[in-house]
């Protein structure tokens, strides 16, 4: 596996762009992704039981012959009523007639503020604008990356070549999340494109195993949206011979694919709202792979701990707190806790234990902008690793006047 600078272009026969289309005041607000060939199409999308109106659209439409996507930034189109199903149509059926497609063959994210209605009246010509400048190019796949963009402060890519039965294979995505970042994914669009040759079923299975320990495991805040959405698109246009069962060529697909869904993770968690550090938890030694996950989710998802990491406080008694309150079944008289970084790693507790650690030692591993929390438990076998981010200031005064 190799990787590349590239994004949503890099695949064979994928166009995107993003552009402004009076959605902001003055920023890109809606990215188009367009493939030349039909792609089978896969999904995830969020757990909340108040889902966005494209989140319904797109998890009735993922099973079709997919040709492209529209995703729009400052309005997420949720909480909409049936107007909001009636404006994915509307906006689906925008980009199927200028690729002479129907809309059923359209997926359509959005993504912003909830509860009100997309302004149609720029939507319909805002589709035609950027599709207007679609092309393949990596600064094409890049103002689409830029247009999902809410409070993120850079734009989210990645992309990795790998060979399967004898062809070149790329895998290319963009993401966009900073904020409403909790475990079952977030307020976060993902959009990953291959020319790989691969059935449904194995996409699905692929997809969803990815997620699972990707954007699955990442916390920002504790909030949960209403539009979380990974899509995968693939279009066959590497000539491999199709994956359609398990094997080596599955597994170097999903190898890929992982990489993919991780790297976009780990890039939403830096860039949560307000971050300065991004912390990573690692649990090893659990009695199995849930309870390592939950112990790791719990870790990155205390507030207490993560405003503890903002003031470079090595407070590890909160660490083991969120570990007790997992869910997890696990003895607290053996677990070991190390907090590390660039800068070194000092050992907080051991079995147990707690240590008379030095606090000037502490400060400057914690004064990183990466901070490693290990934890080993001594239940089995399992591990497992979540992502977050500090709690700043800043966090209070970017949600305080978010819509405005």
């Amino acid at each position: 596996m190799n990787i590349i600078q590239g994004n949503v272009c890099s695949a064979k026969g994928f166009k995107a762009f993003g552009d402004k289309t009076g959605l902001k005041k003055d920023k890109a607000d809606m990215a188009v992704i367009v493939s030349e060939a039909p792609c089978i199409a896969s999904g995830t999308f969020t757990t909340n039981v108040v889902k966005a109106a494209p989140v319904l659209w797109d998890r009735d439409k993922v099973s079709n012959t997919i040709y492209g996507v529209v995703a729009n930034s400052g309005n997420a189109n949720a909480c909409t009523g049936e107007q909001g199903i009636r404006d994915c149509a509307d906006t689906a059926q925008a980009l199927a007639a200028l690729i002479g497609k129907e809309k059923e063959n359209i997926l359509v994210c959005s993504t912003g503020v909830i509860g009100v209605n997309l302004p149609m009246d720029k939507i319909i010509p805002g589709v035609e604008k950027v599709y207007n400048g679609l092309g393949d190019t990596y600064d094409h796949g890049v103002a689409a990356s830029r247009a999902i963009m809410t409070t993120d402060t850079v734009e989210k890519t990645v992309a990795v070549e790998t060979e399967i039965a004898g062809k070149k294979v790329t895998i290319g995505g963009m993401a966009k999340g900073s904020g409403m970042i909790n475990p079952n994914m977030a307020t976060m669009l993902c959009f990953i494109t291959t020319d790989c040759a691969v059935s449904k079923e194995m996409a699905d299975k692929a997809l969803k195993a990815a997620v699972s320990d990707s954007f699955n495991m990442i916390c920002v805040d504790g909030d949960m949206s209403t539009n979380d959405t990974v899509l995968l698109l693939a279009n066959g246009l590497a000539e491999n011979k199709e994956i359609d069962t398990d094997g080596e060529d599955y597994n170097k697909f999903y190898e890929a694919l992982c990489y993919i869904t991780k790297t976009l993770a780990i890039k939403c968690a830096d860039d949560g709202e307000g971050a300065t550090k991004l912390i990573e938890a690692a649990v090893n030694g659990a009695k199995s792979k849930e309870d390592a996950r939950k112990i790791a989710l719990s870790v990155v998802s205390s507030n207490l701990l993560k405003a503890a990491i903002f003031g470079e406080d090595a407070n590890w008694g909160r660490a083991l707190c969120a570990m007790g309150y997992s869910g997890a079944d696990f003895d607290p008289m053996s677990v070991t806790i190390d907090f590390r970084s660039e800068n070194g790693t000092i050992r907080l507790m051991t079995e147990g234990v707690p240590i008379v650690f030095d606090e000037e030692k502490a400060a400057n591993i914690l004064s990183a902008h990466k901070i490693y929390i290990d934890m080993l438990l001594k239940e089995g076998n399992e591990s497992a690793t979540a992502w977050g981010c500090d709690l700043t200031y800043d966090y209070v005064k970017i949600n305080g006047d978010y819509r405005s």
